[in-house]
């Protein structure tokens, strides 16, 4: 398998543009895809005005910036990602679309590319039979937000080969960051501890133990957390937070992995956290404001 020098990206949100950031200022060629021409933009807008931050934050200087902005390129369609010697896939938290994906990018792929999904729950395994090279997929889950998080899961499937995992290991080291390897088991390591943690916090609000603001301030003094468990649902998502938890609920068969029904009661309500400005908080008026 030849080395890296250029990946492409499935996926221009939060997630897809922070692998493209830091893919692109570590001197790698990316090519940024998504459903629209107007996620792209997004996707794009986001890695710009990130670089622009660092360079205010004297983090990086304008030349560096510029020479990173060089390296991003749109992908129209999966067609762009001929030339690639990775695609990740950074999609919505869903087997389906995920399965989707896949079937359709995989006959675009030169033969010995490699393809990785940054699922942080979903069998790796499962996503790479529906590929047509379940040997050269690999689960690469990176932490949110990508560039200020020094972690990176790498997860192999049951048929992925040593080139693969070694070629993963040394993009990751090339990226800057640090791996752990965790075998493939449902949400793996960080949100196999991480999410009960935030799903217990749902149920003690549910069950009127504690109010919003008494449950993240709990843990931020209490446990020395950066941030509240509530208020890291809203950032991560409610719905990926329940997606997770049915993963692991329906991987595990234990009830102790049962999303809280109040946190299906509020994806119901498309109050998913900071994306959609309502959440565990209400941010419409620019300054948090807990809902219960």
């Amino acid at each position: 398998m030849a080395d890296i020098k250029k990946v492409g990206i499935i996926g221009a949100g939060q997630m897809g543009a922070g692998i493209a950031q830091v893919c692109a200022v570590a001197g790698f060629d990316v090519a940024l895809n998504d459903i629209s021409e107007e996620r792209i933009d997004h996707g794009l807008a986001t890695v710009s005005g990130n670089l622009a931050r660092l360079v205010e934050r004297k983090q990086i200087d304008e030349a560096a910036v510029q020479t990173a902005l060089k390296h991003v390129s749109r992908a129209a369609d999966y067609d762009a990602f001929a030339d690639c010697d990775l695609v990740i896939e950074a999609a919505t938290e869903s087997e389906p679309v995920k399965h989707s994906i896949f079937h359709k990018l995989s006959p675009s792929l030169k033969p010995g590319a490699m393809l990785a999904t940054n699922t942080s729950s979903i069998s790796i395994t499962r996503l790479a039979a529906a590929t047509d090279r379940p040997e050269q997929f690999i689960g690469i889950h990176f932490m949110n937000p990508v560039p200020r998080m020094q972690l990176v899961e790498l997860i192999r499937g049951i048929a992925t080969d040593d080139a693969t995992f070694n070629a993963a290991k040394k993009l990751i080291a090339a990226l800057g960051k640090s791996a752990i390897v965790s075998e493939d088991f449902p949400a793996f390591i960080v949100n196999r501890i991480l999410l009960p943690m935030i799903n217990e916090a749902i149920y003690t609000l549910y069950e009127g133990v504690g109010s919003v603001d008494a449950i993240d301030t709990a843990l931020r003094l209490g446990a020395n957390h950066p941030m509240g468990p509530l208020q890291l649902a809203d950032f991560i998502g409610l719905d990926t937070v329940l997606s997770i938890m049915q993963v692991l609920h329906e991987g595990l068969a234990d009830s102790k992995y049962r999303p809280c029904p109040l946190l299906v009661k509020y994806v119901e309500a498309g109050w998913l956290g900071r994306k959609t400005q309502r959440g565990f908080y209400d941010y419409r008026s620019g300054t948090p404001v807990p809902t219960r």
